[in-house]
């Protein structure tokens, strides 16, 4: 495990690139006043590492929030993921292009395949991922991204990948909190030399109710949100905490004057179920 001592400390990929230990995530944050305002207080309050999606439809304010913080485009590590809609080799390059225009930049730092069996390809999934992979390969030698990887994959849908990939993910993205610690997936991903990123790290609101770490979090002076985001740093896990709260952000990334015990973390461990489980990217219905 890294040293934790700031938002700005770095894992290194395995390819050498360096990744902030914290991403600020911007999943479910309303286009607009509301993303850009966001995306600039989390730069203000430390953040050096942007989490977006063609998904969230907030790539442009995203954007204009970057560009609102002042901060120089290289201090700055921004992931952006390629849609369901437009997995296959000719739509990969065309959407990492709109994407690059949407943000306002030449490059992104980190492209993900957001979803590996999208209803669209669903007969042919390992093809069509095959054919993806090949155009997010390219795209990372032509340096419109310092990274590749995946998201929401399971290792049977990592196996078929791996038998055509010529680089390996560098990344695995995954619905990963107390809730849900997808232990195989994890297993894989360190088997692989792939760093697990959290998205939804707290979990859904419910998390925020759970007595024990209510109980757990007030023993140490902290908030829930942060007891839990060091949870996951202490597991090697990289979260992403969202919020659209300029107090919020900043308190978020207070992580580093704390350490969860073993003990406790054995008992955030169990806590399975509590609030909300992966979605099946098998059977999900986009």
């Amino acid at each position: 495990m890294t040293n934790l001592n700031s938002l700005t400390d770095t894992y290194k990929l395995s390819n050498g690139v360096e990744i902030p230990i914290v991403g600020f995530g911007t999943w479910q944050t309303p286009d607009g006043e509301v993303a850009k305002e966001s995306v600039k207080s989390a730069i203000e309050a430390g953040y050096h590492h942007i989490d977006t999606a063609a998904a969230y439809g907030n790539e442009d304010s995203v954007g204009e929030g970057i560009k609102a913080s002042g901060i120089n485009r290289d201090e700055l590590f921004l992931t952006t993921k390629l849609w369901n809609d437009d997995h296959g080799y000719e739509s990969t390059k065309k959407a990492m292009d709109h994407s690059l225009s949407e943000l306002g930049v030449d490059y992104v730092d980190l492209y993900l395949i957001h979803w590996p069996n999208p209803v669209k390809f669903r007969d042919n999934w390992k093809e069509v991922n095959a054919e993806t992979w090949r155009a997010m390969e390219e795209l990372l030698k032509e340096g419109k991204t310092r990274a590749i990887g995946i998201s929401n994959f399971r290792q049977h849908h990592m196996d078929e990948l791996l038998k055509t990939a010529t680089v390996k993910p560098m990344v695995n993205q995954i619905f990963l909190n107390p809730s849900d610690l997808q232990p195989d997936v994890v297993a894989y991903n360190n088997e692989h030399g792939m760093f697990s990123e959290a998205y939804s790290p707290l979990g859904t609101g419910k998390i925020f109710q759970v007595p024990e770490l209510k109980e757990m979090a007030t023993r140490y002076g902290k908030s829930v949100a942060q007891l839990v985001l060091r949870w996951s740093l202490q597991h090697g896990f990289l979260p992403l905490p969202k919020s659209v709260h300029a107090d919020r952000i900043k308190e978020n990334g207070e992580l580093f004057d704390f350490e969860v015990s073993d003990t406790d973390m054995k008992t955030i461990d169990g806590l399975h179920g509590l609030a909300g489980l992966a979605t099946d990217p098998d059977t999900a219905d986009f």
